[in-house]
């Protein structure tokens, strides 16, 4: 059996990421996910992001009452406010105060009683148990064993997790190399691409892989 304990590793790169939209990032992620003007490059990112949101919200039932999902990774809360609309009771975690914020000011007024916005850790075992778990694009940073923990975790817990990961295609790896030789004290932390081949997690599958310029990503489910 896995030890579900976070590891030293899954702890620093916690750290890491909090810091990162913490500081910098802020201002750019509050940009990039509202309505504003951004560059081309950003725009593909937005477009891709959207759809991918999309793709991951039509694994959930449409009519949610009753139903408790946790919003794993939350950001500024537009899977949040999504769900909440069909119905269901949200739990918004994110580990970045700021996001929450901009998140929790974002919510829709006639929504704000069905979800709940916390700072932290989104594994935490206090947050208890949830009929569907979604985690978009929060789990890229970390390596095969805590990404493999981490599912384990929350799967003890929940019925269904749908969630984003890096593919390893060449390009993605590329990029990957590159940050690792050209690392800069701004640069958002490191996605490590994952084969979902390679996963060693239990009722695992694949849903689909979004590609828009700069965003690339593919959403994995799994279901106990």
């Amino acid at each position: 059996m896995r030890d579900l304990t976070p590891s030293s590793s899954y702890e620093g790169t916690r750290a890491r990421v909090a810091s990162y939209f913490d500081g910098t990032a802020t201002r750019v992620w509050e940009r990039l996910t509202s309505d504003a003007p951004v560059s081309r490059i950003r725009q593909t990112v937005r477009e891709g992001r959207d759809t991918m949101r999309a793709l991951m919200l039509e694994q959930l039932p449409a009519d949610l009452r009753g139903a408790r999902v946790l919003d794993a990774g939350c950001g500024t809360g537009a899977a949040s406010a999504e769900l909440a609309a069909r119905g269901a009771d949200v739990t918004a975690i994110d580990i970045s105060p700021k996001l929450v914020e901009i998140a929790a000011q974002r919510l829709p007024q006639g929504l704000a009683g069905q979800v709940e916005f916390r700072t932290g850790d989104m594994l935490a075992a206090e947050l208890g148990r949830f009929d569907h778990v979604i985690a978009m694009d929060s789990l890229i940073y970390y390596t095969q064993p805590d990404l493999e923990a981490a599912l384990d975790g929350l799967s003890a817990r929940a019925g269904q997790i749908t969630f984003t990961v890096a593919p390893r295609t060449a390009l993605l790896m590329g990029m990957w190399h590159a940050g690792r030789i050209f690392p800069r004290a701004d640069r958002s932390p490191t996605m490590i691409p994952h084969d979902f081949r390679r996963l060693n997690v239990q009722g695992l599958s694949r849903v689909g892989r979004v590609s828009r310029g700069f965003y690339i990503s593919e959403c994995l489910k799994v279901t106990a």
